[in-house]
This record gives C-alpha cells, structure tokens and sequence, in this order.
C-alpha cells in the first residue's frame, strides 16, 4: 500500500506543476470562483490528491458534488449548475446530444474495476476462480454492496451468474454511494464487492483482489466541460490536470487503467 501512497504524493505534486504551465499558456484566468464538479463517486481519491494543488495555483476552488452516476445526469438535465462532470462515456454523449455538455470538450480519465475488500487485519479469503469466490460469498456472514450506480446492478447479476441470489439474500447489506465499504471499515460489515477505486479511498479496509475475469465489470470514466460553465477556461485547465502524465500514475495508484477504446 505504501507504494501506492508514494506515487499518489509524487503525481499530485507534479501535477500542480502541469496546472500552473495550463493556465500560464491561457495568459491569466478571471477573479477568484468556485469550479463545480460533478462527480461519479470512484474518482473521490483523484480529486482528493489534485484539488489542493490546482485551488492553490489557480486561486479557484473546487466544489465538487460526488453521487451516482445516474443521479448527476437527472441533476443536469434539470439545470443545476456545473462546470466540469466526470461521468460514464454513455451518460456523457446522451448529454452533449441533449446540449448540456461541450461538444468535443470530452477526455477519456480511465476504467476502474469491481473487486472485494475485508477490514483491514481480518483474514483474506481466496478468490482465484469463480468457484472459489462463490464459497467466499457464501461463507461470509455479512456482504456488503452498493445501493444503486452500475457496481450495484453488477453484483446482483453476479449473484445470479453464479447460482446464489437467494442463497445470499439474509447476508447482503445494501448501503448508499461509499457507505458499502465504510461499513467494512467500522465491522459492521464482513465483506464487501464493490469499484476497487472506492475500496482504496476508504482508509481501514483492505483490498483482497479483483473479480475473477469471467465475472469482472468495469466502468469507464470522462471529462466534459457543461454547455453553461462560467469558467469554461478553468474547467478546461482541470480536464488538461486530469489528463496529464502525472495524472495517469495517480489514476494508476487509485486503482484504474487506460480507458478502453
């Protein structure tokens, strides 16, 4: 874990360093203000390493509303206000045709995928094959998972891949965005299958390792600028941050790849 703290620390710096070269490039921003992001919960830990560098090098600060995906579009189609959104590439294409994105404003951020946590300290079980994980799940007092968003939905269908809904419904605990894998945390839940980028934000849980591959489910995450944002150059200069080089180990460390194509 240490590694992984170790290049969270070393990108966020770097990545100050890219932003203060963006906005130099622009030739000056405008008066202080708040930049509104909408945020899918996943990159919580991404945004918790870059803020502190990009509202000190830009004197902006970052406001950033972190909920499932789906709420944030229903958010947006009603006109509340944002400059950037970081949402699932579906969602964002259904929402520049809509005239609520920029169009050609969007980048790829990367993927992340589900994976299973235990609190930290507690025994590991194995979870090579899929049958393996079928007897890890079921031996598992408590199971936790999201209530709603597309890791939700994914362990419910698992469930029902693997031939355990019912056998698993007097152990599964459904909590909201995030809740899941604090519950771990607390003890208050055994198990918990969920996007490993939320599982590596909270402290006090440890990952166990990912989905096997025949079950694995990932979800892919961009950048766009809103069709109204006040501060179109600034949310720009925040997508640029995202995707620098430095950028890309933090994602790394917080658990994403590249974005598929």
């Amino acid at each position: 874990m240490w590694h992984r703290i170790q290049a969270a620390t070393t990108a966020a710096a770097t990545a100050g360093t890219v932003v203060v070269l963006t906005l130099t490039q622009l030739g000056g921003t405008a008066r202080s203000a708040q930049i509104r992001v909408f945020s899918s919960a996943a990159p919580r830990g991404i945004f918790r390493e870059l803020a502190p560098d990009f509202e000190r090098t830009t004197g902006h600060r970052l406001v950033i509303n972190y909920e499932f995906a789906a709420d944030l579009k229903r958010r947006i189609e009603a006109g509340d206000p944002f400059d950037v959104a970081v949402l699932p590439p579906d969602l964002a294409d259904d929402l520049v045709q809509r005239g609520k994105l920029t169009a050609g404003s969007r980048v790829d951020l990367g993927r992340t995928g589900m994976g299973v946590a235990v609190r930290g300290g507690e025994p590991k079980p194995h979870l090579e094959t899929v049958d393996v994980l079928r007897q890890a799940l079921l031996a598992a007092p408590t199971v936790a998972y999201a209530n709603g968003g597309e890791s939700g939905a994914h362990v419910l269908g698992m469930l029902a891949q693997l031939g355990i809904a019912e056998a698993m419904k007097q152990n599964l605990r459904l909590y909201p965005a995030g809740g899941a894998v604090e519950k771990v945390a607390r003890g208050e839940a055994d198990l918990v299958v969920i996007g490993v980028a939320p599982i590596l934000y909270v402290p006090g849980v440890e990952l166990v390792g990912w989905l096997p591959p025949e079950l694995q489910s990932y979800i892919n995450f961009t950048g766009s600028i809103g069709a109204a944002a006040r501060q179109a150059d600034v949310a720009r200069a925040l997508l640029t941050s995202l995707t620098s080089p430095a950028a890309a180990e933090l994602f790394k460390a917080q658990g994403f790849e590249p974005a598929s194509r």
